[in-house]
């Protein structure tokens, strides 16, 4: 058991510097090397635990969206009204800078590569489905309170918050400048707001 745990954090440790890597580096400029290094191990010890490149990095846009899934999902099960829940998810999504700078880094790289890349279209679909139970749980909620409108449907509606929230993202990652991240929060949650209280 405690072998299995070593191993476990091991193989963690190598996709945190393989986002670290991808992060500051580029899809393009990322070896098992760079990896390895970044983990401060050696080569071998990467290719212990993957095949080769692409074996971590499909394992790491798993990892990643899946852990930025769990963190939006548990902010808004914390809060009891849509207005709540709405907000939680928004922050969540919007959780400081150098955070949202990293993954926007990453997560474009992945993304410039999905259309030809099967396997990082399906993960990245699976982030967007989870996306989508968040923003219908919202809107749903919001409907029954009388907040949003009720003619909008959550299976077309869903999509667009999540459209808003990676637009205002990628707009802001895009102006480098992290005195506006606030800004551009506040923006994304109002227009989600305009969109759901039509």
């Amino acid at each position: 058991m405690v072998r299995y745990k070593k191993s476990e954090e091991k193989r963690k440790q190598i996709l945190s510097a393989a986002f670290q890597a991808l992060s500051e580096l580029g899809y393009d400029s990322i070896t098992l090397q760079t990896i390895a290094d970044h983990a401060e191990v050696s080569k071998g010890v990467v290719h212990y635990y993957f095949d080769n490149k692409e074996a971590v990095l499909v394992e790491l846009l798993e990892w990643l969206t899946a852990k930025i899934s769990a963190k939006e999902q548990a902010a808004v099960q914390e809060q009891q009204t849509a207005a709540g829940k709405l907000r939680a998810y928004i922050d969540s999504a919007f959780p400081g800078p150098a955070k949202n700078r990293s993954f926007y880094r990453v997560y474009l790289d992945f993304l410039a590569r999905a259309s030809r890349i099967p396997v990082y279209r399906e993960i990245n679909q699976r982030f967007y489905d989870n996306c989508a139970r968040i923003s219908t749980e919202v809107l749903t909620l919001g409907q029954k309170e009388g907040i949003f409108a009720k003619e909008l449907v959550p299976d077309t509606t869903a999509p667009v918050i999540r459209a808003i929230i990676d637009g205002c993202l990628i707009q802001w990652l895009m102006k480098d400048d992290d005195a506006l991240h606030t800004a551009y929060k506040e923006s994304c949650y109002e227009a989600v707001l305009r969109v759901l209280r039509v």
